[in-house]
């Protein structure tokens, strides 16, 4: 526990590696998926892949965490000695377990807890943790901290590339998102998060090649020129070309730049489908200057 016991929460859509969640001491809430043989817990109970294998024969109910989920953590948090909890959570526009943690958060007496929207997902979420971790370590007060959050929300962009939007639509989560025409002409989208939190496409390419080109071009042209800042990079199911997409961004990247390697979680497979490839980046505060 870090000297200033703060709690570090978020959940399952926040796809970060599970080593750096036991790095850093980080919660996870999981959200919950709904198929015809019972309910399962995001990346706990089942995986992304098994996912995969059964969306062409079923999509699931996705659902934000049990109540009694957010309480047991809360426990877990005041008796391991924490009295403040950041929490960070998937985009409002997209699920409500922000609004679920913060009004718990509000109920709980032992602990004073301070939920955000990141208007974001996956690593647009994961990138915030990872960071308030860092700078807890590095002695950030909880008001420095909370100055902060804003900051880094507002410094985040990430991009993703959809085999379809067969799953978008079906699951009712396609937003802002204009249907793409073509599927027979391969044509494959580029989504980010509006400032809303819904999802919208910014871009698209015919093919697979000329998609990912046009990720890059969205990445390279939304980086800070000046400053630093962590990137990362996420697949759905394609590690080998999650792992190429990575390598292709390098040598875009200022030395030193780090790059943050992770999987889409269970819950934002099944509303994007298998072989998504997501690009971002977070730009790192000043936060001694707060």
């Amino acid at each position: 526990m870090n000297p200033q016991k703060i709690a570090l929460l978020t959940d399952s859509c926040a796809d970060i590696p599970a080593e750096l969640c036991r790095q850093y001491d980080i919660f996870v809430l999981p959200l919950r998926l709904l198929f015809s043989d019972g309910e399962y817990l995001d990346g706990q109970t089942i995986t992304a892949d098994e996912v995969y294998e059964r969306l062409p024969h079923e999509i699931p109910t996705t659902s934000l965490p049990a109540g009694q989920s957010v309480e047991q953590i809360f426990n877990q948090m005041i008796a391991a000695g924490y009295e403040k909890v950041l929490a960070v959570h998937l985009s409002a526009g997209l699920s409500g377990t922000y609004n679920l943690v913060r009004l718990m958060g509000e109920d709980c007496e032992a602990l004073e807890v301070r939920a955000f929207d990141s208007v974001s997902g996956s690593l647009g979420i994961g990138l915030t943790l990872i960071q308030a971790a860092r700078m807890i370590e590095q002695g950030c007060t909880w008001e420095q901290l909370l100055q902060a959050v804003p900051q880094m929300l507002a410094g985040t962009k990430v991009f993703f590339c959809v085999d379809t939007l067969e799953y978008l639509q079906k699951g009712g989560r396609i937003g802002k998102i204009t249907a793409v025409a073509g599927s027979l002409l391969q044509i494959k989208p580029i989504i980010t998060f509006a400032p809303t939190g819904e999802l919208i496409n910014v871009a698209k390419g015919r093919g697979r090649k000329a998609a990912l080109d046009k990720l890059m071009a969205l990445f390279r042209e939304s980086c800070p020129k000046d400053g630093d800042f962590l990137a990362a990079v996420v697949d759905g199911g394609i590690p080998e070309e999650g792992d190429a997409l990575r390598d292709q961004l390098m040598p875009t990247l200022s030395d030193g730049t780090e790059v943050i390697r992770g999987q889409i979680d269970c819950t934002l497979g099944t509303y994007v489908g298998p072989h998504l490839l997501g690009a971002g980046f977070q730009v790192i505060p000043d936060w001694r200057a707060l």
